[in-house]
């Protein structure tokens, strides 16, 4: 079977734009599917036209889902699992959906990080700033300094602040790596914010609406289990 290797160009984007501009600067689904990858439709009841952006002070979409070469080096191939989001050093970082938090960790590739679960979707956070204790048997991300403090099992509402860019793990310069998950299979997260948008597009347009219609969102399930993992 043949396979399509492709180098994704850097989107870059002025900081301070609106959320319609920074849906232009999203990559285009050329740029951003990997390797040997199964496109489905996905029906969700879910709305997500209350769903957050999941970073302030954007700057710019640094890294598309999908196979690049190594970020640290050589001439290998990986798998990138998620969507890399330039910001400041600092930058909060705000709850796409939702969920419950499921892990925090800091010991991986990823760094400090935290892990929600909001129904079938799983939504990670990585390279963040802080640091992971336990008290009275449960795990919670502290980041002092960014005045937040997550535990294990908390419920997180969507928009709510969640930690802060930074450069733990494995990464060459401050971003988050916000990785989706559908029932267990990576999704490119430019698909599900450009899906996003079109919803908050008709809730804005369409105020009088009290329910959201039913969406369509085309996912890609990778064949491939091992990735990069940041």
């Amino acid at each position: 079977m043949a396979k399509k290797l492709m180098i994704s160009l850097v989107k870059v984007c002025l900081p301070g734009l609106g959320i319609a501009a920074l849906m232009n600067c999203i990559p285009s689904s050329d740029n951003v599917n990997a390797v040997e990858l199964k496109s489905q439709r996905l029906a969700t009841s879910n709305p997500w036209s209350t769903a957050s952006f999941p970073v302030e002070n954007f700057q710019a979409y640094t890294s598309p889902f999908g196979y690049r070469r190594s970020a640290v080096g050589g001439d290998g191939w990986e798998f990138h699992n998620g969507l890399d989001i330039a910001a400041p050093m600092g930058s909060y970082i705000r709850n796409w959906w939702g969920g419950t938090v499921v892990k925090v960790g800091d010991r991986t590739a990823c760094g400090t990080h935290v892990i929600i679960k909001s129904g079938n979707w799983q939504h990670s956070y990585c390279h963040m700033q802080g640091q992971v204790g336990t008290a009275s048997g449960r795990r919670y991300m502290i980041d002092r300094p960014g005045g937040l403090v997550i535990w294990e099992g908390q419920y997180m509402p969507p928009g709510v602040r969640i930690g802060r860019v930074g450069m733990t793990g494995r990464t060459t310069g401050p971003h988050l790596h916000w990785t989706l998950r559908y029932s267990g299979n990576y999704v490119d997260p430019a698909l599900v914010l450009r899906e996003m948008f079109s919803q908050q597009k008709i809730s804005t347009s369409n105020r009088n609406y009290s329910v959201q219609p039913q969406r369509q969102v085309t996912i890609e399930e990778s064949k491939y289990i091992k990735d990069s993992g940041y």
